[in-house]
């Protein structure tokens, strides 16, 4: 079985645009020519990657499969020009993480601005992901690095303690519970939130967890960082869930209370994880190793 990456970006093609002609067009290739190609994908593998219809064409169970893998390849041939291109530019490395809200905004920053002042020549590719997403993008080997929390399953990875990352109710100093130092979200589901944007990591995990409870929580107002959702809360305007130590970050120039969340899963370790960090690039080890220093010098 031989697939090169034209017949991967043709079948791509067809199966978005949903047609073998339209597939063709976007290819810059002949319908004759593409049909050629699907059929001798189709008989190299021994079955069907297309049903035809009336309105074009669908992927079979095994053209879904041909699908994902057609689009994990060409992604990381992508990222591969992309990164020989830097190289050509001076760079000479390049790390792909994936983390969640938390890391990225309280934990992540100085120790990667420390990182790149050592390393001026390599780059960072940064992007915030909920624990989930993080898993199976590094099980795909779409990342290079995730950071997680201890609560997921990370099954055939190598996971690293990095970071504490207690979740703790925030609330304006007047509120019934400030005198309370552990409060469960079951005490708290029925009032009024403030919280960050819908598809941010941490908010999907507090969404997630409201739902096993069979509730859905009430926001006032959703707002983009840390910081907007304790002044929000100052304000009164209603009570959030962030990490420890943001909030007592927040705490100590704004009027607020917090309080342990005493659910499970609030108490959080996050885990530093990769595939096999043997075969990590040398850059992806070395910000590994960086990453897993104690915290004095971090």
């Amino acid at each position: 079985m031989r697939f090169d990456l034209t017949d991967l970006r043709l079948f791509l093609h067809v199966v978005e645009a949903g047609s073998l002609t339209a597939g063709a067009q976007r290819s810059h290739m002949t319908l004759a020519s593409a049909s050629q190609r699907v059929r001798g994908m189709e008989d190299a593998l021994g079955t069907p990657l297309l049903t035809r219809h009336a309105q074009g064409v669908r992927p079979t169970e095994a053209g879904r499969t041909l699908l994902h893998h057609a689009r994990v390849v060409l992604q990381q041939m992508e990222r591969l020009r992309g990164e020989l291109g830097e190289y050509g530019q001076g760079l000479k490395g390049h790390v792909r993480f994936l983390c969640g809200t938390s890391a990225l905004t309280e934990h992540l920053p100085e120790v990667l601005a420390r990182f790149l002042a050592q390393h001026p020549r390599v780059s960072i590719d940064l992007e915030e992901r909920p624990s989930p997403d993080t898993v199976e993008a590094l099980r795909a080997g779409l990342c290079d690095i995730g950071i997680v929390s201890d609560a997921i399953d990370t099954e055939g990875l190598e996971c690293h303690p990095f970071r504490r990352d207690d979740l703790v109710l925030v609330m304006p100093r007047g509120h019934a519970l400030a005198g309370r130092r552990r409060v469960k979200l079951a005490e708290v589901v029925d009032s009024e939130f403030v919280g960050l944007p819908a598809d941010s990591a941490l908010q999907q995990l507090v969404t997630m967890h409201a739902r096993a409870l069979g509730r859905h929580l009430s926001y006032r107002v959703r707002v983009r960082n840390f910081e907007a959702v304790c002044r929000m809360v100052e304000q009164g305007i209603g009570v959030g869930i962030l990490p420890q130590t943001a909030a007592a970050r927040c705490a100590r120039s704004m009027k607020i209370a917090r309080a342990s969340l005493a659910d499970a899963w609030a108490e959080r370790t996050l885990m530093a994880c990769v595939r096999n960090s043997q075969e990590l690039p040398l850059n992806a080890r070395r910000m590994l190793a960086y990453l897993l220093e104690p915290v004095e010098k971090a």
